[in-house]
């Protein structure tokens, strides 16, 4: 079958300075299929080796939750993962589809949640201000995307260390400067501000040999635009380009917060070490 297939290691380690206890965690690092990348194999090893439990959230997406009660110093999560990315495929009549066709009640019941508030990206009067005119005059959704897009990644700065993973949408917006997820949070919220079904992605990037991309490996996100006819497309605010065979989406949520690769919490010293460490690799 045609199609890129890639291979991600994701190693995310805790350090800390005395023993902690009662740690419990939720993972997103297992993806399930979606229309134009199937799941390959999906391992997750935990140490010290604690049970998992495996389940689907709101959103569909394959969640691991753990505990692990006793003193530990140190807890490691490996994910190891293949997929086949089929070559990304919009029809004609997506591309040129408005409004009018997601007055749909079926297509309106699947994307309400994705017009809502959500917990890191509310409706703002500036930016409400910016969609409309960014919009203005363009009826095809695909291309009222694909002008946020553009516009974000002309004037918004990659700076790692300018935001952090809380950071709201309003601090980011403030001095236009953040990493991918800021990125991705203004995206979906433009979106949002002129009833564009919009959602927020994480997963990873291959960067290839001729590739001069931003983000390539360490987790990346990106922000999927609902398009009748077809269903969710990724673009890639941070790039500059729409999400295809070289991203591997793990999963999706309303923003950063549904969908954290590692997150969780535990008692005892504030003194952590955390370090990560991806590696993305086309493979045969």
């Amino acid at each position: 079958m045609i199609g890129t297939k890639l291979q991600v290691t994701h190693a995310t380690l805790f350090e800390y300075a005395a023993p902690v206890v009662d740690s419990v965690n939720t993972l997103h690092l297992e993806p399930r299929t979606f229309p134009f990348q199937r799941t390959i194999s999906s391992t997750i090893r935990i140490l010290p080796p604690t049970r998992m439990r495996r389940f689907s959230d709101l959103f569909q997406n394959i969640t691991h939750h753990f505990e692990m009660l006793k003193p530990h110093t140190r807890l490691e999560v490996l994910s190891r993962l293949r997929v086949l990315n089929l070559p990304l495929v919009i029809p004609e009549r997506s591309m040129l589809a408005t409004k009018a066709d997601l007055a749909d009640p079926s297509t309106r019941e699947r994307t309400w949640s994705f017009l809502q508030d959500s917990s890191l990206v509310s409706h703002h009067p500036e930016i409400w201000r910016l969609a409309i005119d960014l919009s203005h005059g363009i009826d095809s959704l695909h291309q009222q995307a694909l002008a946020f897009m553009h516009w974000i990644h002309q004037n918004f700065h990659y700076q790692p260390g300018a935001t952090l993973v809380n950071t709201r949408l309003e601090q980011s917006f403030a001095i236009r400067a953040g990493v991918c997820q800021d990125f991705s949070h203004m995206m979906v919220a433009l979106c949002r501000a002129v009833a564009l079904p919009a959602r927020y992605a994480s997963g990873y990037l291959y960067n290839g040999p001729t590739d001069m991309l931003v983000g390539a490996q360490a987790s990346h996100a990106w922000c999927e635009v609902y398009l009748p006819y077809v269903g969710w497309i990724g673009y890639d605010p941070t790039n500059g380009t729409l999400a295809d065979e070289r991203y591997v989406k793990v999963a999706v949520g309303r923003d950063y917060d549904d969908v954290a690769p590692v997150k969780g919490a535990y008692r005892g010293t504030a003194q952590c070490l955390m370090s990560v460490k991806v590696l993305v690799e086309k493979v045969d």
